[in-house]
């Protein structure tokens, strides 16, 4: 569109906005009525007469009608467009009657008769069978508009008061009745509920069909309820439908199980081979394949009672191995055999086993460095035909400083390369039970890393690691790094660097060069409770050089101890973090978190490695803050000292989070948070007074701040920007008071960045 009607178009829409409170019912039939939205849902109740949880939610969903949206802001321009201007206008009166038009929604099109009707079929379906539904119309002054109160008085509710199984004829029907006795919806004295009773018999035949009774479905078992025999009750009977195919009573056995594996480009050779478990191999060669993936993945066994869990565990483990980009299971009956039994065909065909990962990026940082990133990667998922997953990538990024007096241009630069090899089992002693071990991994990683800062210091890092990663239940996930060596040199440095360190000695014992050789274990219990209750919780523990020092102790060394001529670490460290979301209503969620952090260094190290310690501030701490722009305690950099925030970390952390999500528009969502935290010293450190932890000054030295934020959120990428608003700082600012920003503007910081903070 060009400029004059853009300008045009927004003239024309503060015009209208003028306008609005003109009439927006001009047009509304005789008879009709606008619909200005739902003014209440009234439930009336008493102590013995109140609605189970979670029912009244189901009675606001049937009657929450959306009235006219809103075009511009909270005016109705749309319906005074409507009632307005005519449907016929063309050019740019056209155009814009197009774009900010809204038909009305009237009480007729929100039928509210028929919606007390799906009140009253709510409450009976819940046990409230003497509930009652009525509306009203609730008029303003306008009286060709009208809003709708709904008045519910639900009534007692109906109670099962004896549940009358099926006779034990056989043993389809003792399956049956044993498993109805343990369900907890149908037990003598629960409400009657339709919804219940569904999913009660919908659990009876997930386990029949886990139990041989493939072709049985939920809808072959009735109710019969009475509600005469006992008045305020519900006598419930169970039944078999009369209509219940042949094969729905038959109890199945696993049967021939063929597993047949396709070239990703299709085509080859078909290869046969006779497996364990009665499992035959059809391979389209040539492929890569470890014939024992197939036994450690397929569950079926030939001759076991066929159960729908293997088929989903079946589809589960071999997705998970990520070396087939399909995977079909059917069974069928075997029409042959002497008893019902089912022949499993699995079918997979393997995906291109490289994957190629390229990522570029650029970082503004807080301290001026500007500059592009770039990471390279490739992955082999299938390298060994076992599922190993052999990877490399390589990063490398350069910055410049700007505005910093500096005559070097080129400032800064890392460059790392990364070796990893995944093997999706636990390389681990026989004495583990191979049930345990089907979707688990073990890593093993090389890494060396370049960081050069040619003002301050070059330094380079090497490490090794072996780890294990399983999933110990549905909500538990384990890692356990069993062995991780990393090395550290400072290879240059300057004398401005040289001069910090002397003025920081516990900073400069954190820097020099040393073994890290590590120990860690991380365990994350992550659930969705109900649809409207999520829980994270997550810790780790680590410690470093203990093994290294206890067995030089036993061998008589003392003093400081070094690996290969250099001293290496010694602490422990631990870190715990909780997230709890709760919906407030629709998609509104309110997401809370809390996290602590502690490091000790003793033995052998006075102090914790610098890369181990912690910080605060930025975009997924406290956002009103940069990073390392605050801490330790009450401790602050003077304004005139430029030590790239060497000295702000610490050994404690605490940190919390309170967030409002909110949908905006599609894909775009928006957020209010409240952010508090900081780092302190565990040691005193006389060079950083006020950063060590103390009880008295605990709550006054907690960063405070809130702001706003927008996401946009399409699944697979959320890309977030945060606005951060300080409210207070921890150190001295010059202001006296809670609130002691040096100013609104100086208080602002912007946090743009991947993913959900917490």
């Amino acid at each position: 569109m060009k400029p004059a009607r853009i300008i045009l178009s927004f003239t024309t829409a503060i015009i209208l906005l003028a306008a609005a409170g003109c009439s927006t019912t001009r047009r509304i039939p005789e008879g009709e009525l606008l619909y200005t939205g739902l003014k209440g849902l009234k439930v009336e109740t008493t102590d013995s007469m109140r609605l189970a949880p979670g029912v009244k939610e189901v009675l606001q969903e049937a009657v929450d009608v959306e009235p006219t949206p809103k075009t511009l802001f909270v005016l109705p321009v749309g319906l005074w467009v409507y009632n307005n201007w005519s449907d016929s206008a063309k050019g740019i009166k056209g155009w814009i009657y197009n774009k900010l038009v809204k038909e009305p929604v009237l009480v007729s099109d929100v039928r509210p008769a028929l919606r007390t009707k799906m009140l009253d079929e709510i409450l009976d379906n819940n046990g409230y069978f003497r509930g009652t539904a009525t509306y009203e119309l609730v008029q303003p002054k306008n009286k060709k508009k009208a809003a709708i109160l709904y008045t519910v008085n639900p009534g007692p509710v109906y109670t099962i008061d004896t549940l009358r199984l099926l006779p034990d004829t056989c043993r389809l029907n003792h399956l049956i009745d044993s498993i109805a006795r343990r369900d907890p919806y149908l037990r003598p004295g629960e409400r009657f509920c339709m919804d219940s009773l569904s999913s009660a018999r919908t659990r009876i035949a997930t386990r029949l069909q886990n139990r041989g009774y493939y072709f049985f479905r939920p809808e072959y078992i009735e109710y019969l309820a009475d509600s005469l025999m006992n008045p305020g009750h519900i006598a419930l009977q169970m039944t078999v439908a009369s209509n219940i195919p042949h094969a729905g009573t038959l109890r199945y056995k696993t049967g021939k199980i063929n597993v047949y594996t396709f070239r990703s480009n299709g085509g080859g050779t078909p290869d046969t081979t006779e497996l364990s478990h009665g499992i035959t191999l059809v391979e389209m060669k040539p492929s890569r394949l470890r014939k024992k993936l197939i036994t450690e993945n397929v569950l079926f066994r030939e001759g076991k009672t066929f159960s729908v869990r293997d088929i989903n565990r079946t589809q589960t483990y071999l997705s998970r191995l990520g070396i087939f980009n399909a995977i079909n299971i059917e069974a069928y009956p075997d029409t042959t055999a002497a008893e019902p039994t089912l022949d499993v065909t699995v079918g997979c065909t393997f995906d291109v086993p490289l994957e190629a990962m390229l990522e570029v990026n650029a970082s503004s940082k807080s301290n001026s460095y500007i500059g592009p990133g770039l990471i390279f990667g490739v992955k082999n998922h299938n390298a060994f035909g076992g599922g190993e997953q052999l990877g490399v990538q390589v990063n490398g990024s350069y910055e410049w400083q700007t505005g910093s007096g500096h005559k070097s241009i080129f400032n800064s630069y890392e460059l790392g390369i990364t070796g990893s090899l995944a093997f999706p089992r636990l390389l681990a002693p026989r004495f583990i039970p191979s049930r345990h071990r089907q979707l688990n991994w073990t890593t093993i990683t090389l890494n060396a890393n370049m960081l050069n800062r040619p003002h301050y210091f070059k330094m380079a890092q090497f490490n090794t690691s072996f780890a294990y990663d399983w999933r110990s239940s549905r909500y538990i996930n384990n890692s356990l790094t069993l062995f991780k060596l990393t090395y550290t040199k400072l290879m240059h440095t300057t004398a401005d660097f040289d001069s910090i360190m002397t003025a920081n000695p516990a900073v400069a014992l954190s820097f020099q060069s040393q073994y890290i050789p590590q120990i860690s274990y991380t365990f994350v219990y992550d659930r969705r409770i109900d649809r409207d209750n999520t829980i994270n919780v997550q810790f780790t523990v680590q410690e470093a050089g203990n093994i290294f020092w206890s067995i030089y102790e036993l061998c008589g060394k003392h003093g400081e101890k070094k690996l290969f001529g250099t001293p290496f670490s010694q602490f422990v460290k631990g870190q715990a973090q909780a997230v709890w979301g709760r919906r407030v209503s629709g998609n509104n969620w309110l997401w809370s978190r809390i996290a602590i952090g502690a490091a000790h260094a003793y033995g052998n190290s006075a102090q914790v490695p610098y890369s181990e310690q912690f910080y605060c501030g930025g975009a997924n701490s406290v956002r009103a803050f940069t990073v390392r722009s605050i801490g330790p305690g009450s401790y602050h950099d003077p304004a005139d000292k430029d030590n790239d925030y060497f000295d702000q970390t610490g050994t404690f952390k605490f940190e919390a989070n309170l967030e409002y999500r909110f949908p905006i528009f599609g894909p775009l969502h928006g957020a209010a948070f409240i952010d508090a935290g900081n780092v302190w010293l565990l040691k005193n450190d006389p060079s950083r007074p006020g950063g060590t932890l103390r009880a008295k000054s605990f709550f006054r030295d907690l960063a405070l701040g809130t702001g706003v934020g927008l996401r946009f959120d399409i699944g697979m990428l959320v890309v977030r920007g945060d606005l951060g608003i300080g409210i207070h700082a921890p150190y001295d600012t010059g202001k006296r008071g809670y609130y002691n920003m040096e100013s609104f503007g100086k208080s602002l910081a912007f946090h743009l960045a991947i993913g959900y903070p917490f």
